[in-house]
């Protein structure tokens, strides 16, 4: 077990996750610019007020796991906690190097007077975060993660407990929407009590403060939320902006105020599998022709296993049941879209979405554990 210090040992910790899961179908090879900004101090806001240590497990010379532990001090401040959490968590299908890296990571945290670790968490609930439960015969979605059946298996073996589900449902973009939801959609409309247009690109700046705000006044309730900084949410705003379809990304106004927001995205997923992690190689930029295949306007076409061009909602926007993005979506040629994440705790979104007919397709799972100090490797050892 050996912290991350050097630039070959960060290279290691990056491609650890290409060396254990390339053989999985459904694991979908992020890309290694984005991994590398991650963990970057320069390029991730979220290192201008977190701290982050990686750690490394070898067997006979060959990476065998992987762990971040991640201390966010907003997240405290807001909830009043002394949460430590953990994530990046990657591992063979091997206890011992489980409950050695979760070791380290639980070391760490003591060491920074926290009393519990929670995740896995990428390094904040606005990031990627839980471990799948279910739902691994799926591909991967954009901004979601996966892990193979033992990871949950191996994060329980070293005492951790559930703590929260995220859901990932799916929308199948039909022409006919349930009779319920039409009736309660055209009475809002003929009260003129909703309006609903898209995002302006051309300001794009100010709209991504109005959603900002949203975001951060529809989660403050919710389960595990903190508010991002400015600079946390232009950094995903920024991300995000190159696969934007502005007829997917919708804002909802009563009375001319913004109240609500929808932002569906096309699933990358495929051309980011066909990348292989790479956007060039050899200084070609096969992967980015690649890429910008998938987010270029153009006719439908199959683009994934199934043959099911997707979308993706993200920002965790829903809070309301799918109707005009999944109108667009139709004629965009998607025959699908993924709704990720929802929480298990959210009632009224899950009771939307079923009213929407949407279906459960995957479960993600954040996990707790208490760091008891002066007992945390010893209770490891017994667990």
């Amino acid at each position: 077990m050996s912290p991350v210090r050097s630039r070959a040992q960060r290279r290691a910790f990056v491609e650890c996750e290409y060396a254990l899961h390339r053989a999985d179908a459904c694991w979908v090879p992020p890309l290694r610019r984005d991994r590398y900004r991650l963990l970057s101090r320069t390029r991730n806001p979220f290192l201008s007020f977190g701290e982050v240590a990686l750690y490394l497990a070898r067997r006979g010379g060959q990476v065998v796991g992987r762990i971040a532990a991640v201390h966010n001090p907003r997240f405290n401040r807001h909830h009043g906690t002394r949460d430590g959490f953990f994530g990046l968590f990657t591992c063979v299908d091997d206890p011992d190097v489980a409950r050695r890296l979760f070791q380290a990571a639980g070391s760490w945290l003591i060491e920074r007077n926290m009393t519990s670790m929670v995740g896995p968490v990428n390094f904040s609930t606005n990031y990627e975060c839980g471990a799948l439960v279910d739902g691994f015969d799926l591909p991967a979605a954009l901004l979601m993660p996966w892990n193979p059946p033992s990871t949950p298996v191996l994060i329980e073996s070293c005492g951790f407990t559930a703590v929260q589900d995220l859901h990932a449902w799916e929308w199948a973009c039909v022409p006919k929407q349930p009779e319920a939801l039409g009736r309660v959609a055209a009475a809002a409309v003929r009260r003129g009590d909703i309006t609903v247009r898209t995002v302006d690109v051309l300001d794009y700046a100010t709209e991504m403060r109005r959603i900002r705000d949203l975001y951060h006044r529809a989660w403050q309730d919710n389960w595990g939320f903190v508010p991002m900084t400015g600079r946390e949410f232009q950094h995903l705003a920024d991300q995000l902006r190159p696969a934007l379809r502005p007829e997917l990304a919708l804002i909802a106004e009563v009375a001319g105020e913004p109240a609500g927001f929808s932002l569906t995205l096309p699933d990358l997923a495929p051309a980011f599998r066909a990348a292989g992690g790479r956007l060039h190689r050899w200084g070609v930029p096969t992967g980015l022709a690649r890429v910008l295949r998938a987010v270029t306007p153009g006719p439908a076409r199959p683009a994934d296993g199934a043959g099911r061009r997707r979308g993706v909602p993200e920002l965790r926007s829903a809070s309301r049941a799918p109707g005009g993005e999944a109108r667009a979506a139709r004629r965009l040629g998607y025959e699908a879209v993924e709704i990720s994440w929802v929480l298990d705790s959210n009632k009224p979104a899950l009771r939307s979405l079923r009213a929407a007919g949407c279906r459960r397709t995957k479960t993600y799972r954040i996990y707790r554990r208490e760091l008891r100090h002066g007992s945390y490797e010893q209770a490891l050892r017994n667990h």
